[in-house]
């Protein structure tokens, strides 16, 4: 019997007719509609990664296979996936991961999905130290860990510390670090960005994706950032800077001269966070764009 894929909590029928099973090209097509109809962004996008994931596939094996029949067993185990994503719960808690500057990390609720602006700061560190000549590094709110793993292993000399104040981030971060090989050479540390122990020697490299959103922009955040990702992650206060004179006060005591700050910002945040930095004693403070042309990395070097 077929079901109304309309109807509020009702995800691909089981089958296009009683005669036959429905072929994954067929349920893609009426998954991509029904998530459409909820108002889910990227539907096409959703319904082939979540198919897929289900499946054990990867896309290319998908779309290889779309004239394959699907089984009642694959389609009960693909009909709860679509439900909660037209819910409007992302894709990549759905999968509980997301790729992040070529590596595969872990996610859950507890962690900020990985975007690709947070590359920048990946790029920005590469470009300061081309030869890799970073001794120790450290990552204030290290979330799901994604700066961190991905600093370590392009720094394979490097020695680094990742903070977050909440304990079940943590958590996901430390397996993220073994997945990817790294972890001897993590250690982390739950504490607020205030709180960035010293070293000897000092940090030649800081970097930070704090909280930014102001209170403002949160109520326009679409609601899979509002219903699902952790608040506390995202918006730190009224304004959106209320994280960056911390952070900057930290890292500067705690890096040795000549190491460098990386912070992530807002779309129109830069010239109030270059003046934090400068305010808090750093020099050579510029703002960088990512691809769109918005303000999205705030950097600065301890004299």
């Amino acid at each position: 019997m077929t079901a109304d894929i309309h109807t509020p909590d009702s995800t691909p029928p089981a089958a296009t007719s009683a005669k036959r099973a429905p072929t994954i090209r067929e349920i893609l097509q009426k998954t991509e509609t029904y998530l459409a109809g909820k108002g889910v962004d990227a539907p096409k996008l959703s319904a082939q990664l979540l198919l897929a994931h289900s499946l054990g596939l990867d896309r290319l094996g998908l779309i290889l296979a779309m004239d394959r029949p699907l089984t009642p067993d694959e389609l009960d185990a693909f009909r709860p996936l679509v439900a909660r994503r037209g819910r409007g719960e992302p894709v990549a808690y759905l999968l509980g991961e997301r790729e992040f500057y070529g590596l595969d990390f872990r996610v859950t609720p507890d962690t900020l999905i990985p975007r690709p602006e947070t590359e920048l700061i990946v790029d920005r560190a590469l470009a300061l130290f081309p030869a890799g000549n970073v001794a120790a590094f450290a990552d204030l709110g290290t979330g799901s860990g994604c700066l961190a793993v991905t600093l370590a292993s392009k720094f394979p000399a490097a020695v680094g510390l990742a903070l977050d104040r909440s304990p079940n981030a943590l958590a996901v971060a430390r397996e993220n670090a073994a997945r990817h090989g790294v972890a001897d050479r993590l250690a982390f540390v739950e504490a607020d960005f205030a709180a960035l122990p010293a070293r000897d020697g000092g940090y030649g490299l800081v970097v930070s994706n704090p909280p930014y959103v102001s209170q403002a922009e949160y109520g326009e955040c679409s609601r899979e950032v509002r219903d699902f990702e952790p608040l506390a992650a995202l918006v730190p206060g009224e304004t959106g800077l209320e994280a960056v004179p911390v952070v900057a006060q930290a890292a500067f005591d705690a890096l040795a001269p000549g190491g460098w700050l990386l912070v992530e910002i807002g779309w129109k945040q830069g010239g109030e966070a270059a003046d934090i930095l400068a305010a808090s004693g750093f020099a050579d403070v510029a703002v960088r764009r990512d691809l769109a042309g918005c303000d999205r990395v705030v950097e600065g070097r301890r004299p």
